[in-house]
């Protein structure tokens, strides 16, 4: 049988999503080919890529980089078309020479295009949550509009994905509840987090990621977002949302239902399985990823999340509950705060603090449009950033 092959546009080649998805991308080559790879800076690496899939578009974010892009494409003898900047990201978004979008930029950078592929009526690997978390309303309903189908891959929506009904109906769903590992910091009380440093905050148990989402998970705020995120992608209200810490991450999530059953996916913590279901759905294929053993695990642990020790995820569903702009106030204030600590400049408490007063300075309006949304998003760095320079001069 000749399996039509899917041509893959993969925004974020160089992180750690990008590179699992172009593993199991080199494991079928008979399924996928490459039309397009971008990157924000790291132009060497998005080379490396592009001599062993040869896109035809390569895309560099960061426009200073355009020369170094191009020159390199040429002295490889590559075809490749260079380009740079944000448009370009839109552009081969939305290019008709790719029938699937993979979002994998970290941030609110990752919007715009997201927001492209979807009114292109792509099929949309969805790994940018601040993407939803920040335009939910208006990717949920352009995606409606223009039959894009959004294929999550953050492992716990992905887990959902794959335990709600086929036909993709809610009826009989109670409650969907998230699993977190609990991230470095597990079981330790507030006070004790005082002096904790970026390197230990990145060293996560389980699951190898970027410094920014590694952050995230120490401080559980990736979990609030995965909460709002949930909320849209899915229909459910925030009461029906809950998270638990199972800090084996073996189950990455599960879909309670009003007779009682639990269904729930487990598998190694591995995010290639999440990306070869998006890619090969609605079959399934080789991810790579070993047999889950689980007479070696032994035992499932879970546990309630302490909100005292880390207040993010409450913060989250507060911004959740007060809608409008409120989760976008929440996430450019997160960005800010994660960087200021990556940097040195706030410490990990700092994180939550500097949030909690972003949302406080802040008046939520109504989330309609795209650009109201960005604007807001400006205005609340804006302010955060405001707020962080008094907290450093204190």
């Amino acid at each position: 049988m000749t399996i039509d092959k899917r041509r893959i546009a993969l925004l974020g080649a160089t992180g750690s999503i990008g590179s699992s998805a172009l593993d199991v991308i080199a494991r079928h080559p008979e399924r996928f080919e490459v039309a397009a790879l971008s990157a924000h800076s790291r132009v060497d690496e998005l080379l490396e890529l592009c001599a062993r899939f040869r896109p035809e578009t390569a895309v560099v974010a960061d426009e200073e980089k355009y020369g170094a892009l191009r020159d390199g494409l040429a002295a490889r003898g590559l075809a490749t078309r260079a380009l740079a900047g944000a448009d370009a990201l839109d552009e081969i978004a939305g290019d008709e020479r790719s029938d699937t979008v993979l979002a994998a930029i970290v941030g609110a950078a990752g919007v715009s295009s997201t927001l492209a592929a979807a009114r292109a009526g792509k099929r949309l690997l969805l790994a940018n949550k601040e993407s939803v978390v920040l335009a939910g309303a208006v990717l949920m309903r352009t995606a409606a509009e223009h039959g894009a189908r959004i294929l999550p891959i953050d492992s716990e929506h992905n887990a959902i994905y794959q335990c709600l009904p086929a036909d993709g109906s809610r009826g009989g769903v109670r409650r969907l509840l998230l699993t977190a590992s609990g991230g470095p910091f597990r079981g330790r009380s507030r006070a004790s987090l005082a002096d904790i440093t970026p390197d230990q905050a990145c060293a996560h148990p389980n699951w190898v990621m970027g410094r920014k989402i590694s952050v995230d998970s120490a401080t559980l705020m990736n979990k609030g977002l995965e909460v709002i995120e949930a909320h849209h992608l899915f229909g459910l209200a925030p009461e029906c949302i809950e998270v638990v810490v199972h800090p084996q991450s073996v189950i990455h999530s599960l879909v309670d239902y009003v007779d009682g059953s639990v269904l729930a996916q487990l598998g190694n913590p591995d995010m290639r399985t999440a990306l070869a279901y998006g890619l090969a759905w609605p079959e399934r294929i080789d991810s790579g990823v070993a047999p889950l053993d689980l007479t070696a695990l032994a035992r499932f642990d879970f546990a309630a999340p302490d909100l005292q020790a880390f207040p993010c995820l409450a913060l989250a569903y507060e911004a959740l509950r007060t809608g409008g702009t409120a989760p976008a106030i929440l996430n450019a204030a997160n960005e800010v705060a994660v960087a200021a600590f990556l940097a040195g400049q706030l410490p990990f408490l700092g994180i939550s603090a500097l949030i909690e007063s972003t949302l406080a300075a802040m008046s939520p309006e109504p989330a309609d449009d795209l650009a109201v949304l960005i604007a807001c998003d400006g205005q609340a760095r804006r302010q955060a950033t405001e707020l962080l320079g008094r907290m450093v001069r204190q």
